[in-house]
This record gives C-alpha cells, structure tokens and sequence, in this order.
C-alpha cells in the first residue's frame, strides 16, 4: 500500500498514436507510471481507476470532445489536466480552462516546455477532490432544523382558543350615537374663502424648475483634460481613474493600460505582439522576442479586464476580439 501511494501516475487520452508514444515517453522518463488511452471515455475510466496526479487531455477526438472529458473528470478527480490542441484562439483556451484544466499547450508541443509545466503544477498544494466532502454538509442541516419548528407551532394555537370571549366587547359600540351630535355643526364654520389663500403655494412650485439644474453636475470634472470616454467608459490618463456609471472600477498597471492603449487607438486593431510590447515598455520595438507565453498573458489580462468590466465576450460593449489577430475598441453607440 505504502509503495503504491507514493507512486506516481499519469493518464495520457490522445488519439493519435504517435504523439501518444511521445507523451508515454515523456512522462515515462519524468518519473510517472504512463496509463495512456485513445478516447474521451476510455480516458474518463482509467481517470476513476487509477486516480492519477496528471493527465494530458486531447481536444479534437472522436466521439467525446476534451472539453467534456474534462467536465465530467472534474466531477470526480482533482486530477491535474494538461489540454493539448492545435486550436489556439483565446476562445478555445478560456472553454478549455472553463471545462477544468490547470493548463493549455498548442500543438505541436515541445516535450521538455510539457515536462517544465507539468512539474510546475506538482509543485502547487493540490485540492483534494470535492465530492468527498457533500455528504457531510448535507446531513447537518436536515437532522435538527426539522425537529425545532414543530414544537413551537403547537404551543401557539392552544392560545387562540382563549380569545372566543372577545366578541362580547363588540355588543359596546352600540355607544356610537355620540358622533352624529358633534359633527353637525363642524361643516358650518368651513369657510370658502380660506381656499383663496391657495395662491401662496402656488408660487412654491415656480422654485422648483430650479433643482432641475442636477443634471449639469454629472460629468462636469470628466469633460477636463485627460479623460476619455467610450460607451459610458470614462477613464483618465493621468490620475489612472476608471468609471463607470457613478462608480470607480479598480484595475491593475497591466489592465489599465491595456483598455488604455485599446482607447487611444480607437477601431484600430492592436495586436497581442503589439500589446506584449506596450506592457514592456518596448512600444513598437521589433527585435525583441515574444513568445507564445508573453501572448497567452495577454490573453489572461484581457479576461480579468472583461471581468471587471462585466463585458461580455459573446456581444462585447468595449473590448473585440478580431479572432487570430488581437483587439480592439467596439463600435460607439451614439
């Protein structure tokens, strides 16, 4: 048993048998016992058998896709899933994360950058898997909170039964004769002529029209310099504000001077090149090297930036994704 659990395992689920022999070779020599299989659901089962700390996931197979391979390991296994695809728009990298990967590499993969990866993510705290702890919460509320309100309910109506006797008061009122006697001579003092007095107030409501002078302290401070607006996004170039409607939205350097950038260039088209650079300090500067990873960062703040926003990346209202390129500013409104 010992031996066992300190053992570690890995599931490949990868469709094409080349690239599974090279990733059984890979983690082979990293020091893992290689389970690998050839679909979604084959992958699932040796998942739920062999409890392994990685797996490497392939997007495009037959029949179950990744991503729903990866939904339903979730369900049962805090397994660590590495998605592997030759899909790399930021799209497809934000439905792989959703669906449950801790990581996403585009094909084709260097083995050595896998292995780096793979290491990194063991060297995380792993969550133990959440199903083994529902039971528990579940059976603490129902025992007591059940037992609680019958016995209160019943010692509430025995109560009601004493007030029967209340009806009899009601034989009193008969009382009520005194009213017609006094309200007789009230109507006759009513004079008409204390309604002529109403012109007074009528010169109250002329002030009114004056409150509607409001409207002019809505952005009277955002029209000063450094401000730009878009679609109800108001932010300052100088002092680094970001508004929306009445409130202040706070966004991190990198965030601030993405929307920034995508602001200034209005429907110009930034590239995620172009952007690496901007959060550099290298604007424009060509020869330094950008890597798959600087851009999946981009990626990455752009999703926060969303986030913050509430933009939604289906029908955007600020930021557009020109798939495969970069981003840039949506149409205007007015």
């Amino acid at each position: 048993m010992g031996t066992e659990s300190e053992q570690r395992v890995a599931v490949v689920v990868e469709d094409d048998d080349d690239i599974r022999h090279l990733l059984e070779t890979v983690l082979t020599q990293a020091g893992f016992q290689v389970i690998a299989t050839a679909n979604g659901q084959d992958g699932i089962e040796a998942v739920r058998r062999y409890n392994p700390i990685v797996t490497t996931l392939d997007v495009n197979m037959p029949g179950m896709d990744g991503f729903e391979a990866a939904r339903r390991m979730r369900v049962f296994s805090s397994t660590y899933i590495v998605m592997l695809t030759a899909l790399s728009d930021e799209i497809d990298t934000l439905q792989g994360l959703d669906a449950g990967a801790d990581d996403y590499m585009n094909k084709p993969f260097r083995p050595r950058e896998l292995r780096a990866r793979i290491e990194a993510m063991l060297r995380r705290p792993r969550v133990g898997g959440a199903p083994a702890a529902l039971p528990d919460p579940v059976a603490v509320p129902v025992a007591a909170p059940v037992e609680v309100p019958v016995a209160v309910t019943a010692p509430f109506i025995a109560p009601v039964a004493a007030p029967a006797p209340l009806p009899v008061p009601v034989a009193q009122p008969v009382a009520v004769p005194a009213p017609v006697a006094a309200p007789a001579p009230i109507p006759v003092p009513i004079p008409v002529a204390e309604p002529v007095a109403a012109p007074a107030p009528v010169a109250a409501p002329a002030v009114a029209p004056a409150a509607t002078v409001t409207p002019a302290v809505t952005p009277p401070d955002l029209a000063s310099g450094g401000w730009l607006e878009h679609n109800g996004l108001w932010i300052n170039i100088e002092t680094r504000i970001v508004r929306l409607a009445d409130s202040e939205i706070d966004l991190t350097r990198s965030e601030f001077d993405l929307i920034a950038a995508l602001m200034e260039s209005n429907r110009r088209v930034r590239t995620k090149a172009d952007l690496v650079l901007l959060l550099r300090g290298e604007s424009y500067v060509t020869s330094h090297f950008i890597s798959e990873a600087d851009k999946r960062a981009i990626e990455v703040h752009m999703a926060n930036l969303r986030k913050k926003l509430s933009d939604n990346i289906a029908s955007p209202r600020w930021i557009e994704t020109v798939r495969g390129v970069g981003y840039r500013l949506t149409a205007s409104n007015e």
